[in-house]
């Protein structure tokens, strides 16, 4: 545990120093960039202190590297490294298949009334990663809709239909990451989150 934490320590400080490089070299991007990332990266902490609830200190590493990685990305590693992209990816999907499991895992444990098979969830998790995955390059072909328009240069584009292509095909893997071997880590977080709403329901 202290070995992950020290390593999101060490995200941070690289994230800080980049948003105060923003600040010397008058670069907006680096500032906007690097702060939300940091922010982000406080997440787990920020439900620590307000709800009194503990994120594993392996999915607060997972969270702080998805966001550490596409910052980088977004500094230049993009278009320096052909394959930072794919790691992004790959990266983000396994973090929203997480997310998306662990909710409806609680759910399912939750609620009586529902249940979910457990063969379904390896379905489920390809579905929703997918699903996230279509809305986000829609996203990106709106700012190459609006960096044309306005010619303003964006932070995030599409680079034609291959980039989408390998864009689904790294997002799958990411899912299948998670639905193979992330399922039994992620059934106690989201057993910790059911017994969270079953003691704020008291």
């Amino acid at each position: 545990m202290a070995n992950q934490r020290r390593i999101t320590r060490g995200m941070q400080v690289v994230l800080l120093a980049l948003v105060g490089y923003g600040f010397v070299a008058g670069q907006p991007k680096a500032i906007s960039n690097g702060g939300i990332a940091l922010l982000i990266t406080f997440f787990p902490a920020l439900l620590r202190r307000n709800y009194d609830f503990t994120l594993d200190s392996w999915l607060a590493l997972w969270i702080t590297t998805a966001v550490f990685l596409h910052t980088l990305g977004s500094a230049g590693l993009y278009g320096q490294i052909d394959w930072w992209d794919h790691l992004t990816h790959a990266t983000s999907a396994s973090l929203v298949a997480a997310v998306g499991y662990t909710a409806a895992r609680a759910i399912d444990l939750h609620h009586d009334r529902i249940h979910i098979p457990r063969r379904f969830f390896f379905v489920y998790i390809f579905v929703i990663v997918l699903s996230f995955g279509v809305v986000w390059e829609l996203f990106e072909f709106g700012l190459d809709i609006a960096a044309d328009a306005t010619g303003m240069t964006m932070p995030l584009a599409q680079h034609g239909l291959d980039d989408t292509v390998r864009d689904t095909m790294f997002n799958s893997l990411g899912a299948l990451l998670v639905a193979i071997f992330g399922q039994v880590h992620l059934t106690g977080v989201a057993e910790r989150i059911r017994e969270r709403l079953v003691a704020t329901g008291e």
